[in-house]
């Protein structure tokens, strides 16, 4: 990727508010309030936020006459060009007139505060509805088609005041709203949105000989987008088409149907293995093939057929619960978990002599909120490690460890689930982190640990050259097994087992190393992260006592973990994880899935 398009990189997700530190966290809070406040004095009631992202916040609100709005509001610390975005946007939403695309209400300005007014559509975004549902059925999935569709044909034939058609630039599942008693979808969240360059057919578009003359046609006005749902094209940066958003319908109707949060595992998770009826999962992989003449002529045919398709009589058969091919524990949690999934020794997974961009950034979230820590690597090495990043958006805690060898894939799990409803999806997410694993053919070891944010410990200093100090009462947390677990010596894992990470750079204090050589003779499972900034250190933790009997020795040694934290020196992240013991899993690998299709006589297999 070039430089020019990482400049406007689009940054869809957020820290949890759990790991800013305590000042960050309270200027958030305060903003939040002053949104708040502000749409309170303007009319609207039952405020409350709905999302947010890079630049800006989202909230919901109820008129005097009951009508449902969303208000956005651009984060005024952004530059003055970005802040502007939204006045763009609500241009670009102006433009389009479509029962299935909330309409503008109104772009004001209140107090130097940009705020983007719209109808709000009912229902949750579709990743919510697949994280919560797993795979959507082959049913539901053509019917979203058939309405993709329709949005994608009105908006080659916009004219707006320009004469060209629209380009929406981000469409993926959480920019669509699913109305679940009508199952109707709406499109929204029109950031990226811009007028084409380009036809269908690659011609210019244009609205006179001057300005086919123009500049403006050598350089690309297209905005990037979530990379996990864009096509190759807007990504690296080719003049705007209506191509960009027939490859982000694509690339959303295989995420839901293959219950992932991306596009990339076509090639080993292929649409022909998810079930869907066959005309149509052949469609799928043909809008997602590598040649890009097939993926234009498979985009015609997506939508000249879809209405053909969509009247092909389907419905939703029996399918038997999945079942997890490594362990899943499911237990209901007392309290609310706020999942963070910290990933290490992620470089093997990258092309040799990859081009590094984000060399200087060294944060645990750094995978949830710069999607581009992907460059460089190979379609199906983005998929596993997107398919780690979606684990983290359950209520789970735990980690796991992925060692690749020459005859295979050795999979260790700890993956304990707060929500037992949520097992059938998450049994899903698991199960594709499997098969996307089993087909990479390389050697090494992949390390990922998933904590709750809620019990990271912050602790502020003034500058690199203070040592960090405790608040008084400060201590980690951890659970305690009611019984003690039989504990096979041979099977135990250990915090040491792998060696140092290269890929962390912070060097514990032996003070710190010896307590842990110390806990690791206690039979338990959890994780420890040091994160060390300028200014503040998080130490995020998961820990849970597998033999009561041991408890207070086991307080004792996390107490001296804590009590020498003061000594550490230096910048970086390090990180240790046990497993409760070793339950290695053996994979062999595939090239691709079987196929599968929807039976072309459902009515006999519903009987």
């Amino acid at each position: 990727m070039s430089q020019a398009p990482l400049q406007q990189f689009y940054i869809p997700e957020e820290q949890s508010i759990y790991l800013l530190s305590q000042d960050d966290a309270r200027k958030l809070r305060e903003w939040v309030a002053l949104c708040r406040t502000q749409l309170e004095q303007l009319g609207y009631r039952e405020i409350e936020l709905v999302g947010k992202g890079a630049y800006g916040f989202v909230f919901a609100g109820i008129t005097a006459l009951g009508q449902q709005y969303v208000f956005k509001f651009s984060r005024v610390t952004l530059p003055a060009h970005l802040q502007e975005r939204l006045e763009e946007e609500a241009f670009m939403l102006e433009q389009v007139e479509h029962p299935r695309v909330p309409r503008l209400i109104a772009y004001q300005r209140v107090r130097n505060q940009s705020i983007l007014v719209m109808e709000r559509a009912p229902g949750l975004n579709l990743e919510e509805v697949s994280l919560g549902e797993g795979r959507l059925s082959p049913r539901l999935v053509v019917r979203i088609a058939d309405q993709l569709a329709d949005i994608l044909r009105h908006l080659r034939r916009e004219s707006g005041v320009t004469g060209k058609p629209v380009i929406h630039g981000d469409i993926k599942p959480s920019n669509l709203v699913f109305d679940a008693a009508r199952e109707e979808v709406a499109l929204i969240d029109w950031g990226s949105s811009v007028f084409a360059q380009l036809d269908a057919n690659g011609q210019f578009v244009a609205s006179n000989v001057m300005e086919l003359m123009s500049d403006n046609l050598q350089q690309t006005n297209a905005r990037l987008g979530d990379v996990y749902f864009i096509g190759e094209e807007q990504l690296n940066g080719a003049l705007s088409s209506p191509r960009f958003d027939e490859q982000g319908a694509a690339a959303t109707l295989y995420a839901l149907a293959s219950a992932q949060s991306c596009r990339f595992g076509h090639r080993v998770i292929p649409a022909i293995s998810l079930g869907l009826p066959m005309e149509f999962a052949r469609l799928l992989d043909a809008m997602l093939d590598p040649d890009p003449g097939l993926r234009a002529r498979a985009g015609d045919y997506f939508l000249r057929e879809m209405p053909r398709l969509a009247r092909v009589v389907m419905v939703d058969l029996p399918t038997p619960a999945e079942s997890a091919q490594v362990p899943v524990w499911a237990r209901p949690a007392g309290r609310e978990i706020d999942t963070v999934v910290y990933s290490s020794r992620k470089a093997f997974l990258r092309e040799e002599h990859a081009e590094e961009t984000l060399n200087d950034v060294n944060d645990v979230q750094l995978d949830r909120y710069y999607k581009n820590f992907m460059q460089g690597m190979g379609e199906t090495e983005k998929a596993f490690l997107a398919a780690v990043s979606r684990l983290g958006k359950y209520p789970v805690v735990g980690g796991l460890a992925v060692r690749w060898e020459a005859d295979g894939v050795y999979i260790d799990t700890s993956l304990n689930l707060h929500d037992p409803a949520l097992k059938p999806a998450f049994v899903a997410a698991v199960n594709n982190l499997v098969n996307l694993a089993r087909g990479i053919y390389r050697q090494g070891i992949f390390k990922s640990c998933l904590f709750n944010a809620r019990d990271t410990l912050h602790i502020d200093r003034h500058g690199p050259e203070q040592p960090f100090r405790l608040t008084p009462g400060m201590c980690l947390p951890y659970e305690v097994s009611a019984a003690p677990e039989l504990e096979d010596r041979s099977r135990v894992h250990s915090y040491f087992e792998d060696g140092p990470d290269p890929e962390e750079f912070l060097v514990l204090p032996d003070e710190i190393i010896l307590s842990l050589e110390a806990l690791n003779q206690i039979h338990h499972t959890g994780m420890i992260i040091f994160e060390a900034l300028p200014n503040h250190l998080k130490i995020h933790s998961y820990y849970r006592l597998l033999d009561p009997a041991r408890e207070a020795e086991f307080r004792h040694y996390l107490d001296d973990i804590l009590s020498a934290v003061g000594l550490i020196e230096g910048l970086g992240v390090s990180g240790f994880m046990k497993m409760p013991y070793k339950d290695t899993r053996f994979f062999s690998h595939i090239e691709q899935m079987p196929e599968r299709y929807y039976p072309k006589n459902p009515r006999r297999v519903e009987a």
